[in-house]
């Protein structure tokens, strides 16, 4: 839907993963902006979806529990007049919280001006939102009338963090979700959704970071699929993933991908808690 690709832009910096793949977030991302207005510190979620295994259960909690916490929900939604199964799962989440929500359709870039108001109207029948903001989070239009729509719904009060604070993202899982992202980029359809990637080791010296992680499949069909033809695919993987890290951290940085396969994970709690999914982390 691009709700990543609208926080990143609104942040001014890459933060969250994006690709064109569903239940891409899988853990909540908090970025901050800050303005001469104020300050909103961003949520990105888990899409609230039906989940299949423990990881999706911890998705979807993830996504519940925030909708709870915060004083004012974006869903984002594509321009369109039909409203979908998985849009009406939302929709009946929604109604079963107080929190003002606004509407965010996103993609008005794709489609001709005067649709917009029809897809207004189609929403505007199905919930009581408390505003509706067309966008596009790929060139940015609106934005700055998003910005000022979420101000109205915020109550004043001090900054949690100061005006050069973006993330409290412990670095290494972002680089983890940097290389996460271009294996969801480069690879098939129903593998990426089965992987997971641990940060081995990260070592800074003299303008250049080392850094050894670890990709984990849950087959051994799909490890020879991410290797690659005499590790091609590996390689285009770490190369396109080493670009991103180095944009991230200003450094040259030294990448080591390995992989492992680790059976099922998604269903194991253990492995879901070494990977950072930990359903303890969600109400904290």
């Amino acid at each position: 839907m691009g709700k990543s690709t609208l926080m990143n832009r609104l942040i001014g910096q890459k933060i969250a993963i994006t690709s064109n793949k569903p239940q891409t977030t899988r853990n909540k991302i908090q970025t901050v902006y800050t303005c001469d207005e104020g300050q909103i510190v961003f949520l990105d979620t888990p899409g609230i979806h039906k989940s299949k295994n423990k990881l999706g259960d911890y998705m979807v909690s993830a996504a519940m529990h925030t909708l709870k916490e915060v004083d004012v929900i974006l869903w984002l939604v594509e321009p369109s007049n039909f409203i979908g199964a998985g849009e009406r799962h939302i929709i009946e989440q929604l109604k079963k919280v107080k929190t003002p929500v606004i509407l965010v359709i996103n993609k008005i870039d794709t489609v001709k001006k005067e649709q917009i108001l029809e897809f207004i109207d189609t929403y505007r029948q199905v919930f009581d939102f408390q505003e509706i903001v067309p966008v596009s989070a790929l060139k940015g239009d609106n934005e700055e009338d998003l910005i000022r729509t979420i101000f109205k719904y915020l109550p004043y009060g001090p900054m949690f963090y100061d005006e050069d604070t973006v993330t409290d993202q412990p670095q290494r899982q972002i680089v983890a979700e940097l290389i996460r992202e271009q294996a969801l980029r480069c690879l098939d359809e129903e593998i990426p959704h089965g992987i997971a990637v641990s940060i081995e080791s990260m070592k800074y010296r003299e303008h250049v970071v080392d850094i050894d992680a670890t990709i984990v499949c849950e087959r051994d069909s799909h490890k020879g699929i991410i290797i690659g033809k005499g590790g091609s695919m590996l390689k285009k993987i770490g190369s396109r993933a080493r670009r991103e890290i180095e944009d991230l951290l200003e450094y040259h940085v030294n990448l080591k991908l390995w992989i492992k396969v680790k059976k099922d994970w998604r269903d194991s709690d253990f492995l879901l808690k070494n990977f950072g999914y930990n359903p303890k982390d969600i109400t904290k």
